[in-house]
């Protein structure tokens, strides 16, 4: 439980630091880069959502030992 929190945070994090990031390029060249852009929320995204998968895995294998004793 505890390292997937400390992911979490860490996915959030790095969306923020990307997003200043992105912001300044924005800023000093006078475009974004939409593909970059993109890709990297495409993947924090999916890595969230494989990591909320393994979690709801975990949490329905350790309901159904429960109900069997």
């Amino acid at each position: 439980m505890r390292f997937s929190k400390v992911i979490v945070t860490l996915v959030i994090g790095l969306n923020v630091l990307f997003t200043v990031a992105a912001l300044y390029v924005f800023v000093k060249v006078g475009s974004e880069p939409t593909a970059l852009i993109a890709s990297w929320f495409a993947f924090t995204t999916g890595e969230l959502w494989a990591l909320a998968g393994i979690k709801r895995k975990e949490i329905h294998a350790g309901n159904s030992g429960n109900e069997n004793n």
